[in-house]
């Protein structure tokens, strides 16, 4: 369903489970940078109201989703740690060439948007069916489902603000590039790396 190229090593969830705190604060952050996306697209492309509407929407979610995730961190005696840059985003943004048409813009945004959702569903999905421990499994299970509206949604507004063929070639080109970029990935204690 998501189209990715390449799945996640499983041996990543040996890798979370030895690293439980690490990934919490890791993931506490992809959730707050997910909400500062939706807000990003608002203040960038206000001219589109159907998307300023959904990325309101969103943006609530996902602090919504910080919110438990904190919940959880401090349930376990521990503070949200450091920021942290995510590897994958930064290479994953070098696909498409800066600057181009504002539309240009918006399609590239979006796709990565799409892109980031659809790989930590993927992750929330192996974390759901491998953690040993059966809540934190199951708090990754309700997410997982959450994660494959939010990749749909993204997509759906690329190919409906772009050229519908020029944006699936675009994400089919995009998928192939993020697959070189996951072979390399999954060996560290973050949700994307």
């Amino acid at each position: 369903m998501l189209g990715l190229k390449l799945p996640t090593d499983p041996r990543w969830v040996n890798i979370v489970e030895m690293n439980i705190d690490e990934i919490l604060t890791d993931h506490a952050y992809c959730e707050q940078k997910a909400a500062s996306t939706a807000i990003s697209l608002i203040v960038t492309f206000p001219e589109y109201p159907e998307l300023v509407n959904e990325m309101i929407a969103l943006s609530r979610e996902e602090m919504g989703h910080f919110k438990m995730v904190h919940e959880r961190i401090l349930a376990r005696g521990q503070t949200l740690g450091k920021y942290r840059k995510d590897e994958y985003v930064i290479a994953l943004q070098k696909f498409f060439p800066k600057g181009g048409s504002r539309t240009e813009q918006l399609v590239h945004r979006l796709l990565y948007a799409a892109l980031i959702e659809a790989r930590s569903c993927e992750r929330f999905r192996l974390l759901s069916e491998e953690l040993k421990d059966r809540d934190l499994a199951e708090f990754y299970r309700s997410l997982m489902e959450s994660e494959a509206s939010h990749y749909t949604l993204f997509l759906k507004f690329a190919r409906k603000y772009g050229n519908r063929e020029e944006v699936d070639a675009k994400w089919k080109s995009l998928l192939e590039y993020e697959a070189t970029i996951v072979k390399d990935l999954g060996k560290k204690e973050t949700m994307h790396g």
